[in-house]
């Protein structure tokens, strides 16, 4: 799923879960004989060695990072993964247009030379990982900054990378800090960048129930997608050629045709991106009541605009799908989140493990010098964060939610730089030239239909910005508003766009062919977003950054006094885009009183959602006639019914998409694809009634290749067990 504009500094505290309300982990595959007696008395018959091992093959081999935010798998020994749909969407949208819509209509290559090329796409695979804390925190000691600790930790780490990269040729090493810099591991990785489109269904299949149904339950979405890994001769990581050959893994996932039944143990074995279940009450009383409903709100609006353009034509669909899937997914997963937080009482839970540290802290002098007042520190400094946390929400949502402001942001680095004494005009101009190329191309493409889109979205989206904070924080804007456009913003927002040579191919052509940085700015496009830009990310912006610092540091500490107060307690760092391993079991869950959703749902349900008047709702007429026929090959359940997507409670997050479900023996039986709406919330606090994780059934992945694409060369070529 595309990634939203974070300021990378917010993310600045990834923390360790203490106490959720139960349950839940993402583990450390290199540390997982510390889970093993726990995953075998709730049924695995595997063993740690066998799913993580720097010595012989193992599943970690099989399992990979696709792109830079899914995960993906190994089902041949010629290189063929899967992942969800959605994370292959970007590379089936470019692979598409009008006459040949992938997208729409899907896409199976009957043979390796019809296979696609997908430029900027890769799959990272794990060599190994290791723990280095020692050597990161060498010269580290309690009595230098933050600074200071910071830039001796960058010194390290870059010392170690270097060493292993010039000893393991091909590989890229990474330190990542756990437990907030109280532990470092060390990642070493190949990338290949050879990768290419093998399959699709049409969307009416991969994206069945659209947005409506996205982090809903029961799921009926045949989210997946293939691709395949090429490498050289030599089966390492090579560019694309047509000399290359398809990469043979280590390991692959064989297929089983049982499913996973209730009770059944699974795991999730995949790249996890982010939680932050260690924050304190300030936190997620931030989350809960500004931050969260704050970006729901705004993105609402883009949504409203975007989807009237979507029902016009084909055409505008197929320009703003991907675009809209972006958005909606984040916007959908944040009103859960937000209700969840609130179900599950979080900030008097965090409240309360607050006032038990505390309590602890001040029965030893020694403790009490140590971790005395962390709390009230925090609430300090999150006093002086949260308003200019905000200031960053709504520029990113807002400000930046028009192509207009976004073409503007791209100007400002070379803006800055022709301010600069001696600037070679030569230089600048150069870098404007691609820039303008690149805005032809953006004007040439239907720009007479996006106008107005962009223009409505710039207008409503800015509306909200000046109403719930510029109109109270920024007295320039405010001033404006008042004296020029009679207290009229929406005025004030047409104007800016209607006068932008951004918002016109001519005016821009001129502006930039003969590029001058001073008559540029009295654009009134880029002198609202630079002034705005100057007070983010000028003083205010080096507030933050020390604010967060001090965060870092306090998160670090309170951390290190949760393990030393619960040392009975095994904790697990929370997630931060490296290979984990989540484990639970197939479980059914009660949302809400008078409701029971089963575990597993069929395809008795698609056709009961069956519209053909609701884009999201159509159903293929060969799958319509397969059901009615009862064509399900071997894939039927027990009871002869095609299942479509099940649930278990396996702890997993954004990135977690495309892991590979497996069961207690190491066979693929699924794909996780989301989760269930009402534990959105399990990024901060776990709730095992709850939060579900809700995955492809590896059965109807595999009727769709075969039976409803006649794909048989695929099936023929998966290891699949009966």
């Amino acid at each position: 799923m595309k990634k939203t504009f974070i300021p990378l500094l917010i993310f600045a505290f990834i923390l360790l879960p203490f106490v959720s309300m139960a349950d839940g982990g993402m583990w450390l595959p290199m540390l997982l004989s510390q889970r093993q007696a726990d995953m075998q008395s709730k049924g695995m018959k595997l063993t740690a060695e066998d799913i993580y091992s720097v010595n012989h093959s193992s599943l970690k081999d099989a399992v990979m990072l696709f792109g830079s935010g899914c995960t993906a798998e190994f089902v041949s020994a010629q290189g063929l993964i899967l992942t969800n749909h959605h994370c292959g969407y970007g590379s089936i949208v470019s692979q598409s247009t009008v006459e040949k819509d992938y997208l729409t209509n899907g896409f199976w290559a009957m043979s390796k030379q019809e296979e696609l090329p997908c430029p900027g796409m890769s799959i990272t695979l794990l060599q190994y990982m290791q723990d280095v804390t020692q050597q990161v925190l060498q010269g580290v000691t309690n009595s230098i900054s933050e600074k200071i600790r910071g830039e001796i930790i960058a010194q390290n780490i870059k010392k170690i990378c270097s060493k292993v990269e010039k000893e393991s040729p091909n590989c890229k090493a990474s330190v990542e800090s756990c437990y907030y810099g109280n532990q470092y591991f060390l990642y070493v990785n190949k990338t290949f960048n050879d990768v290419r489109l093998v399959g699709a269904p049409p969307s009416n299949i991969g994206k069945f129930g659209g947005d409506t149904d996205n982090w809903m339950w029961p799921r009926h979405t045949g989210d997946f997608s293939m691709f395949r890994v090429y490498a050289n001769k030599n089966n390492e990581p090579a560019s694309y050629s047509k000399d290359n050959v398809p990469y043979t893994p280590k390991k692959f996932f064989s297929i089983s045709l049982k499913g996973a039944n209730d009770g059944d143990f699974t795991f999730v074995f995949g790249y996890p991106g982010s939680t932050t279940q260690f924050v304190n009450s300030d936190y997620v009383k931030l989350m809960q009541t500004e931050e969260l409903p704050a970006r729901v709100k705004i993105r609402n609006v883009r949504l409203d605009v975007y989807n009237q353009a979507m029902n016009q034509s084909p055409a505008q669909r197929l320009r703003y799908t991907n675009l809209v899937a972006g958005i909606s997914n984040g916007w959908k997963k944040w009103m859960g989140e937000i209700k969840g937080l609130k179900r599950t009482n979080a900030i008097t839970i965090k409240l309360k493990q607050e006032e038990e540290f505390n309590s602890w802290a001040q029965k030893s002098k020694a403790r009490k010098q140590l971790y005395g007042s962390i709390t009230e520190e925090f609430s300090k400094t999150y006093k002086e964060y949260i308003p200019l946390r905000m200031e960053k929400v709504y520029f990113s949502e807002a400000m930046l939610s028009s192509d207009l402001m976004n073409n503007a942001y791209t100007l400002l680095p070379i803006i800055k730089k022709a301010m600069k004494k001696n600037a070679s005009q030569d230089s600048i101009q150069k870098e404007v030239d691609v820039i303008n190329f690149r805005l032809q191309t953006y004007f040439s493409n239907a720009y007479s239909l996006h106008y107005k889109v962009d223009r409505d979205i710039f207008i409503r989206t800015m509306q909200i910005y000046y109403n719930d904070f510029a109109k109270q924080n920024y007295s320039w804007i405010k001033q404006k508003v008042d004296m020029s456009f009679g207290g009229k913003e929406t005025d004030y927002f047409a104007y800016v766009y209607d006068n932008s040579f951004l918002a016109n191919f001519d005016k821009c052509n001129k502006m930039l062919k003969h590029f001058k940085a001073k008559k540029v700015l009295k654009d009134p496009a880029l002198e609202l977003l630079s002034s705005v830009y100057g007070n983010v990310y000028g003083e205010n912006s080096q507030n933050f950054d020390a604010l967060n610092l001090k965060l870092d540091s306090l998160y670090r500490i309170y951390t290190k006094g949760l393990m030393e107060m619960d040392k009975k307690k095994v904790f697990y760092p929370d997630a931060n885009l490296t290979l984990r391993v989540a484990y639970g079991k197939v479980e059914a869950y009660k949302p809400a009183d008078g409701i029971d959703y089963n575990s597993h749902s069929t395809m008795a349900g698609i056709m009961e959602k069956e519209n053909p008047e609701i884009y999201d709702y159509v159903v293929e007429g060969k799958l319509k006639a397969l059901y009615e026929a009862e064509d399900f090959g071997p894939y039927a359940d027990k009871n002869g019914k095609m299942s479509v997507a099940f649930i278990a409670s396996n702890h997993t997050t954004g990135g977690n998409s495309g892991s590979p479900v497996i069961d207690a023996n190491g066979n693929l039986v699924g794909i996780n694809f989301d989760r269930n709406w009402e534990g959105t919330m399990s990024d901060i606090i776990y709730d095992s009634k709850m939060c579900r994780n809700i995955s492809l059934d590896i059965r109807y992945c595999l009727f769709i290749i075969d039976k409803f694409a006649d794909a048989h060369n695929l099936i023929e070529e998966m290891n699949i067990i009966k």
